[in-house]
């Protein structure tokens, strides 16, 4: 079977994976940029998106070592599709209080609990259910394919973050909060029907080992892995302090003052750029000098926050985040290539926990810096602020990480 792209999806168990997958991360990224929105709509208060973020990122980072050591010893299957049910239960509690009825008899401040709660909650599914999908990747392909395989998983991880983004904000302006969240809940149902024909998968070590060492054996492969270690580590603080997205919705209203829609096109910007570097990337893979191109992309991302916290126009602002997302793209494909290179298929689920606790939850703790920094400094100094900050850490990595540079797979 040949390394193309087509041969891996002739596999019917990882067409039917990518499906759902994309089904699935389409309907979240709906439901985060509509809740965004709607927080905005409720407070008026930037402070309250970055919220959003610390509420997600506690449970997230809390049970993510854990979360690796049950996928570990679990059935991959039934863990993926209970967590995607959960996100739909979440899903329709969050639709119930999006209602008039519920906003005329309880008021907003009840609705701002209701929405913290329920993103808190998410936040404990999403740490069994972001390392559950790294983790099935290697059971699905032949090991031939498997680069292949993750790069597409990307791919199609981000156009659905694309798409989800930018329907999200047609979606607000034809059908309002309401019949948004019906639409999202409609579509994670179908992701949860799609991933539903995957074969059982056997779980990665026995149950009779101890919890506690089961789990210090993620961080420890991850700490002795200098090339696992760095691409993480980079990676983190450029996201927790490249955070702009997060304050996209102030950036819509009141500086470059467009709609719904044009705020779902900035949400998506960065989302486009990634995905036009991935699929370049799949198609036409780097053949060395990764870990220099790494530094570079995420001192581009940086340099293209900068930009954006200072623009006033609109299509600038939405080529800066593209541009950002370019890099991004980059620093995706190396870091991912990595993970599923290096990682033991044994320890999988525990080394996609760490990765999950470092760079996903970086998302969202970055969320709760930019609104805390906005909160302090004012919006347009809190994003100028951190894309300086991405800089320096490339810099302090270029200079403390000297094997990074060097790095080649």
């Amino acid at each position: 079977m040949s390394n193309s792209p087509l041969s891996v999806l002739k596999i019917t168990e990882f067409r039917n994976f990518i499906f759902g997958r994309f089904v699935f991360i389409m309907g979240l990224r709906m439901m985060g940029t509509l809740v965004a929105w709607w927080m905005y709509e409720l407070t008026g208060d930037a402070f309250y998106i970055g919220m959003i973020g610390l509420a997600e990122a506690i449970p997230a980072v809390l049970l993510a070592l854990y979360a690796g050591y049950v996928i570990d010893r679990s059935e991959k299957r039934r863990l993926l599709l209970t967590t995607v049910f959960l996100y739909a239960v979440c899903t329709l509690i969050l639709l119930g209080t999006s209602t008039h009825w519920f906003s005329g008899h309880f008021g907003n401040k009840l609705i701002i609990i209701a929405i913290y709660t329920v993103i808190f909650i998410t936040g404990a599914i999403r740490a069994f259910s972001g390392p559950s999908f790294s983790a099935i990747i290697a059971s699905l392909v032949p090991k031939n394919l498997l680069i292949t395989a993750s790069q597409l998983s990307s791919t199609s991880w981000l156009i659905a973050s694309i798409s989800g983004h930018a329907m999200a904000g047609f979606l607000i302006a034809w059908l309002h909060v309401t019949g948004t969240f019906i639409v999202i809940a409609t579509v994670i149902f179908t992701g949860l029907f799609l991933l539903s024909k995957l074969k059982s998968k056997p779980p990665g070590i026995s149950a009779e080992k101890k919890t506690l060492e089961a789990v210090a054996e993620g961080l420890k492969f991850v700490f002795k892995t200098k090339e696992v270690l760095g691409a993480i580590t980079l990676d983190l603080f450029a996201v927790l302090f490249g955070g702009a997205v997060a304050m996209v919705p102030v950036y819509a209203k009141d500086i470059l003052h467009v709609g719904p829609i044009g705020f779902g096109w900035l949400n998506a910007a960065s989302d486009i750029g990634c995905i036009s570097m991935v699929i370049g990337l799949t198609l036409s893979p780097m053949k060395r000098r990764q870990g220099i191109k790494l530094l570079f992309a995420v001192a581009g991302f940086g340099l293209c926050i900068i930009i954006f916290g200072i623009s006033k126009w609109y299509w600038l602002s939405f080529a800066a985040l593209v541009t950002a997302g370019i890099c991004d793209g980059l620093s995706v494909v190396v870091r991912g290539n990595i993970m599923q290179l290096k990682t033991p298929d044994e320890l999988r689920g525990r080394v996609m926990s760490v990765n999950s606790m470092f760079i996903n939850s970086s998302n969202e703790i970055g969320q709760f810096e930019s609104g805390v920094a906005a909160k302090l400094m004012g919006i347009i100094p809190s994003v100028v602020f951190g894309g300086c900050m991405t800089i320096l850490v490339v810099v302090a990595t270029w200079i403390k990480a000297p094997r990074l540079k060097k790095l080649e797979y």
